[in-house]
Formats: C-alpha cells, sequence, structure tokens
C-alpha cells in the first residue's frame, strides 16, 4: 500500500470525532486579529471617493483643494495610476477592470479617487473637497435590455466592442435534446429569477499594504480568502518580483465567496504605500461593502422539462442570461464562463439536456459567483428543483413520489450525466427517504388537507441538490491560468508535537481544528499538539485558498496524503530503531511494532526523537520527521442531501413563516460532526434569508436601493426554525479519507425548498411560481395573479 491508496471507506468521522474548536478559546477571550486591528507605526489612512452616478463620463476631476488639507499626504486619480500603468487590474475571469476610474463610471459606488491623510477621519473628510464633474449617461439596468440595438455599450474601453455581451455559453446535445422534447408526452415550462444578493459577511474588505523602503519588500495584511493567489496578482498588477511580496490574511470575520477577488482598495492602499514610502491601512464600511463588491446569482431562467405521462423526466432544456456587472470578476474556471452550472440536470438521470448561458454587462457592481459560491451550483440547483415542481403540478403528482421515481440509484454511481459531469458516489434514494421519514410527510399532507379545508395556507416543499465541489483537476479547471492544486507541509518536531502548514485560509469554518484531526487520525498525534498554520505566504505552500467547499476536498485530502508520506518515514526510522526491515513492521495509531511481537515498538513521539538523533538510517533515508506534497485532485466531489422544508403564509398579511426544516446530508465522511452541523445551520439560515428577504434591488437609474441592513435584510433567529439535520454517508471513492466538503450544501439545496414550500401553500390561489425574495408584498401580488419583478424597483 503507497502513501496516496485510499483507505477503506469510513463511516465514522476521522479523529476525535465532535472535539471542540481548537480556535474558539481566542475568539471567546476577544484575542482574534483582525485586520482592522493591525496597526504600525507611522501609518495613513485611506478612503475611496465612490461615484454617486451607474453610468456617467468623467468630463473633470480637481483634487487641488484635498490636496491643500492639511492632514492629507496624497490623492492617487485614474491618471495617477495610468502613469505607473496600473489604472486596470486583472480580473479572476481574464477580464479586466478599472482600479479607479479615468473615461467613466460604470456603477453607482465605483471608485474615482483615494485620499490618504494622517487619520480616516481627515481621508473621509477630504473626500468632500474632490470636485469631480459627470456627464450622466443612460445606464442599462435590466440584464434583459442590455443587448438591445439601443443599449448604449458599457465597455467601450475595450477597442471593436459593440455591444454588451460577456460571453455565450453552451452545454449538453441540443439536436438530441430537441428530439427526447418532440417526443415527450408532457412538457412544462417555467421562467424564473435567482435575484443578485449579497454575501454581507460581517466584516467588511479591508488591508493595509507595507512597502519597506530599504527591503524593497511588500507586506499586504488583507480580507482575503486566497492569499497567494492575491500575492500572484498583485506581482502582476505593480510589476513587483512575487518572491518580494507578502501576503497575511489574519483572522477573517467572515466570506463566503466575498473575499476571494481583488478590490481596487486593495491596489489603492499598495500604491499609497509604494507613493508615500507608509504603511496605509484602507477599511471599506458597510455600505461600501453592499454597494461595490462582489455579489451573488442574477441570472434569468428559461426552464423547460419533457416527461412521459407516467412521470418519468425525459430531458431538461434551459436558457439563461446571466448579469455580470460592469466588469467580468467572477472567481470561476476559464474553461467555464458560467460556471458549474452545467450540473443543471440535478439528480436525476436524464436521456438528454441541453443549456445556453449569455453573460451580459450591466450597470451594476461586478462579481457574480460570491456567497457560497459552488460555482453557480447553486442557481442550477434552484432551476431544476423548481422545474421538478412545475412538472409535478403539470402531472398532478406528489412532488416527493416525482422525485423518488427519477433520482439516480446507487448501482449508477460513477454516474456521467448527459452534460459530462462525472457524479462520483451516492445513496440519492436512501437520503431522500430519510427526510421523508424524518418529516412524517404523509402525516404533513394530511395536516395541510385539513388545515385547506380551513381556508388556512400551508405548504411542503421537497428539494434534492447534488453539488460539485473540490475545484476539479487541473487539466479541466484553472482560475487566471493557476490550476486548482493545493500544497500541503508537515514537520514532527523531536518531542513528537506537529506542524501543518496550509494554503487554504479559513474565515470561520474550523481549519485550524478539521485539518489537525486529519493528521491525528493519520499519525495518532493528539489534535491538541499538532499546530495548523494558514494565512501567510511566506509560511505556506502555494495554493488556490478557500472558496468552492475546496479546503476538504483539496487541503484536507493534502493533509492526509502529506501525513501518510510522514508515517513512511517514520517506518523507515522505526525499521533501524528495532533492526527490522520496513516491511516487518505493522501500523497501529500512533506507533509501529514488529510484525508478532505487539510489544517490541515505538510510538511517533519516540521516531520523531530518533529521527533527530544521530541515529544510523538505512542508505538513502534522511533523518528528521517531515514532509510535503502537492495535491491534485483527480476529479471533483459531489455532496448530496434531501430537504424538506414546512411554511405557514397567512392569508391577510402574505407573511411567510418557516416552521420546520429537515436537512439530510451526505458530505462523504465527517471529520467533525459538531463542525459539519454549524456549517449547515448557517447554510440553511442563508437559503431561508435568500428565498424570503435578501435581493440588490436596483431603480431605472442605476442607484443601488440596498445600501443598508436597513434595506437589504438578513435572516435572524427569528426568521429561523430549530433545524432538524439527518445524514446519509457515501464516502467519495477518489478522495484520500472519502470526505466531500459540506461548506456550501445547505445554501445550495435550501432556497428550493422553501420556494417549493411557499408554492405548494399558495395553490389554491392557481399560484405555480414565485420569484425569490418571497417578501409579503411578492406573495400578495401572487396571490392577486400579479407577479412581481424583484430585482428592480422600476413601475
Amino acid at each position: 500500500m503507497t502513501t496516496t491508496d485510499i483507505p477503506s471507506q469510513r463511516s465514522t468521522p476521522v479523529g476525535h470525532g465532535s472535539m471542540p474548536r481548537k480556535e474558539d478559546e481566542r475568539f471567546l477571550r476577544g484575542h482574534g486579529r483582525y485586520v482592522d486591528d493591525i496597526t504600525l507605526p507611522g501609518m495613513l489612512y485611506g478612503a475611496v471617493l465612490r461615484s454617486p452616478h451607474a453610468h456617467a463620463r468623467i468630463v473633470s476631476l480637481d483634487t487641488s483643494a484635498a490636496q491643500a488639507h492639511p492632514k492629507v499626504r496624497a490623492v492617487i486619480t485614474g491618471r495617477t495610476l495610468e502613469g505607473l500603468n496600473l489604472a486596470w487590474m486583472p480580473t479572476l475571469s481574464h477580464d479586466v477592470q478599472a482600479v479607479l476610474a479615468t473615461d467613466k463610471v460604470r456603477f453607482q459606488g465605483q471608485e474615482v479617487a483615494f485620499v490618504v491623510a494622517e487619520d480616516r477621519y481627515a481621508a473621509r473628510d477630504a473626500l468632500e473637497l474632490i470636485d469631480v464633474e459627470y456627464e450622466p449617461l443612460t445606464p442599462v439596468v435590466d440584464a434583459t435590455r442590455a443587448l438591445d440595438d439601443d443599449a448604449p455599450v458599457i465597455r467601450d474601453d475595450v477597442e471593436g466592442r459593440t455591444d454588451n455581451r460577456v460571453f455565450d455559453w453552451e452545454t449538453g446535445d441540443a439536436a438530441a435534446t430537441d428530439a427526447v422534447f418532440a417526443s415527450a408526452d408532457v412538457v412544462a415550462t417555467q421562467d424564473m429569477l435567482y435575484p443578485r444578493v449579497h454575501p454581507a459577511p460581517m466584516e467588511t474588505c479591508g488591508a493595509v499594504a507595507d512597502m519597506d523602503p530599504v527591503t524593497g519588500k511588500l507586506t499586504v495584511w488583507t480580507t482575503t480568502q486566497a492569499p497567494h493567489a492575491h500575492r500572484t496578482l498583485y506581482a502582476l498588477v505593480a510589476g513587483l518580483p512575487e518572491h518580494k511580496i507578502r501576503v497575511i490574511s489574519p483572522d477573517i470575520g467572515g466570506g463566503f465567496g466575498n473575499k476571494v477577488g481583488i478590490y481596487p482598495g486593495y491596489v489603492c492602499a499598495v500604491v499609497s504605500s509604494i507613493v508615500t514610502g507608509k504603511p496605509v491601512k484602507w477599511v471599506e464600511d458597510r455600505s461600501e461593502n453592499l454597494m461595490s463588491t462582489s455579489f451573488a446569482r442574477d441570472y434569468h431562467m428559461h426552464g423547460e422539462i419533457a416527461a412521459t405521462r407516467d412521470g418519468t423526466i425525459l430531458g431538461l432544456r434551459v436558457k439563461v442570461l446571466a448579469d455580470h456587472g460592469a466588469f467580468n470578476g467572477t472567481a470561476q474556471p476559464s474553461k467555464f464562463p458560467a460556471g458549474f452550472f452545467g450540473v443543471f440536470t440535478g439528480s436525476y438521470d436524464l436521456r438528454a439536456a441541453h443549456c445556453r448561458v449569455t453573460g451580459v454587462y450591466t450597470n451594476k457592481a461586478p462579481g457574480g459567483v460570491a456567497y457560497a459560491c459552488s460555482f453557480r451550483i447553486t442557481e442550477a440547483v434552484y432551476l431544476v428543483e423548481r422545474m421538478v415542481d412545475v412538472l409535478a403540478r403539470e402531472l398532478d403528482m406528489d412532488p416527493a413520489e416525482l422525485r423518488m421515481r427519477n433520482l439516480l440509484r446507487p448501482e449508477q454511481f460513477p454516474y456521467r450525466s448527459s452534460t459530462g459531469w462525472e457524479y462520483d458516489s451516492g445513496d440519492y434514494p436512501r437520503a431522500l427517504r430519510t427526510a421523508l421519514e424524518m418529516a412524517h410527510y404523509d402525516e404533513l399532507r394530511e395536516e395541510q388537507r385539513q388545515r385547506r379545508e380551513r381556508g388556512e395556507l400551508m405548504g411542503i416543499g421537497v428539494s434534492f441538490f447534488t453539488e460539485a465541489v473540490g475545484a476539479g483537476p487541473r487539466k479541466h479547471m484553472d482560475i487566471m491560468g493557476l490550476g486548482m492544486a493545493d500544497g500541503a507541509e508537515l514537520r514532527v518536531h523531536p518531542t513528537g508535537k506537529a506542524v501543518l502548514r496550509l494554503s487554504v485560509q479559513t474565515q470561520g469554518q474550523g481549519h485550524e481544528t478539521t485539518f489537525a484531526q486529519i493528521v491525528a487520525e493519520e499519525l495518532g498525534i493528539p489534535p491538541e499538539d499538532i499546530d495548523v498554520v494558514h494565512g501567510d505566504t511566506d509560511q505556506t505552500p502555494y495554493g488556490l485558498g478557500t472558496y468552492g467547499s475546496r479546503s476538504t476536498p483539496v487541503s484536507g485530502a493534502a493533509a492526509a496524503v502529506v501525513a501518510r508520506k510522514v508515517r513512511e518515514r517514520a517506518r523507515l526510522v522505526a525499521s533501524a530503531m528495532l533492526e527490522v526491515d520496513p516491511d516487518d513492521l505493522e501500523w497501529e495509531k500512533g506507533r509501529f511494532f514488529v510484525t508478532g511481537d505487539p510489544t517490541s515498538g515505538k510510538t511517533i513521539a519516540e521516531i520523531a526523537m530518533a529521527a533527530h538523533s544521530d541515529l544510523e538510517l538505512p542508505e538513502g533515508v534522511e533523518g528528521h520527521l517531515d514532509a510535503e506534497t502537492v495535491y491534485n485532485p483527480p476529479n471533483l466531489t459531489y455532496p448530496f442531501g434531501a430537504y424538506v422544508c414546512v411554511v405557514d403564509v397567512d392569508p391577510d398579511t402574505a407573511q411567510v413563516k418557516v416552521r420546520d426544516f429537515v436537512a439530510v446530508d451526505d458530505c462523504g465522511v465527517r471529520i467533525n460532526p459538531m463542525i459539519v452541523e454549524g456549517q449547515i445551520h448557517g447554510g440553511l439560515a442563508d437559503g431561508i434569508g435568500m428565498a424570503l428577504m435578501q435581493v440588490m434591488a436596483f431603480d431605472s437609474d442605476g442607484n443601488h436601493l440596498g445600501g443598508s441592513f436597513m434595506d437589504y435584510l438578513l435572516p435572524t433567529t427569528m426568521e429561523c426554525p430549530s433545524w432538524r439535520l439527518g445524514q446519509t454517508v457515501t464516502p467519495s471513492p477518489h478522495h484520500p479519507i472519502g470526505a466531500k466538503g459540506v461548506g456550501e450544501s445547505a445554501t445550495v439545496g435550501s432556497p428550493a425548498a422553501v420556494i417549493n414550500a411557499v408554492v405548494d401553500a399558495l395553490k389554491p390561489y392557481g399560484v405555480r411560481h414565485v420569484d425569490m425574495p418571497a417578501t409579503p408584498a411578492v406573495v400578495w401580488r401572487a396571490m392577486q395573479g400579479r407577479p412581481l419583478r424583484t430585482d428592480l424597483a422600476i413601475t
């Protein structure tokens, strides 16, 4: 057995199970260290002047009054950056984005100038002294009008561009799908919108940049989920040697994909430090975060589903219009401009499917994948799960029964979908049965029948999801051409304590505990004796960071593989200590012993001490107990789950209340069940928020209508029920410990369950669909037969 062989598949947690999180003590004691806690001698402060217009040409920009402010040390403009060849920066989708606007502004809140002052108050005050003359231009707010012949071209910075098209992408076999639809007994259609939403992490974005004029080394403390990727992009943008850049990501107060990309404020802080020779801090406020940082979703979808009269789903046909904002700033594999939307066939065995996605520019903030991103899988799952419910209504069939009839079966795995995705493993019917049993589904339907007779509105929503995580093999996927592999380094000290260095960065997922548990399982060292180092490019191996639920599927695998390499080195040292052939040693957790003589053995701690001593080792065997690895995943992993949501709708106020929610997740082997459950709780709350209250709306002039938490609503415990969680365990056959990842699963599966429940509750009114968020206004209008576009406040 080699060090990278996959062990027999476990159904029990790895390591010490639900041990308390190692990192929590410092947070509970107030000892967390965030970017805004960084204070350096002589530090200056930056503030951003933002455009009040969604689309306008910059006629003139006068900064003289601001520069005359006694506390202002520098004012950076787009023209300043043009002189340094820094006015535009590459995005993670091979587009470019203005750091500071030079020709015109393309969304409300776009960065126009950057003031550096002795304190943050002076910097903010000086913004008022900058005089900008704008020539307003007609904004493109509605994505469905972006490709009209009379629509103004937003990206006229690109030579030869004549429209607002970002890309056209399609997947599946169009001819085969058309043939399936032509032979179908039933075809159901539905238009739907997954509106623009925002991650809204507790901590906003910020950076502290410090260029040392003596060493020429730039250190950037920043709120990033991907420190190494940021270092590479800073090198590309600023032209600095990469080994002269150090990126430190300290404790992060939530990310959810919002802190993957590089924002102009980061670059301006770097430039300002270079210009002033002083460290510069920039931290945005909440309104800036909501208005200008990366959003999520914003997919206008048309779905068609074909089936036989007895409920066998045959095919799916989809057209999508994707609103990417003013610049294509999405963090997604370059070979998949629409992300992983190709998994829109969901968890079902379809004969054929076809999808076409068109991306467009609009006068809104750029981005498009952030918020527990899943690379567009959230939108794909929402689409297929709504379509299955639409079909169930068309067939007058119970939606749970329809799903059970069409789910993939265990014997079909590994399963290649009609759009080319290879699902690794699963027992989908068992997960759905578990959820229905936990929810007492038949009893709920009887209760619903009785309530409807009394005029009460009760809805039961079912959803089933398959997610694809881990960011996959290098030959298929990359971001900025950087691949998807992660490195890991492990050192066991002479006393048997260990340090694991990883490239992923935590924002609350419990990495310091989880990865220590993986190493503990492989080496028998207590997890308390394993220090996990992350978030510092000078101290960790290269990797693409934390997003897309890739931490456990990629870096978790790297941790297991590097621990096995150390274990094999320990075997060679133990053989020298015990004077036997390495093949004559057997392993039990924490020690090697001689075959046939369990009393003759050495623990990892004893082996580590010997490895650092003058012990004579076999020829070719180096001393010390350490190893490093680069793990390139052979495939994505595919967690899945079945959700049941129960809602009550007040017929007088149209208020929706989630009464009960059952979530059965299968994320493969669970390392720390407590942490897994915490991740699911958070994702379910996200799902309720998106389904019932969250939307980034705009008026006809492109004004952002959700710039504070007074307008952009987030769920609280008042809106969330007591979650009821269940599980099945189907290990991934190609992951070293059988884990699949879970960070985004609940966010993927829950919105469809909630909306399906709301639509089910409104069945007596003949309602077939409501778009998210199902606010009282949206539900009330649906009950009156007057649907409402939720993303535009245009009458």
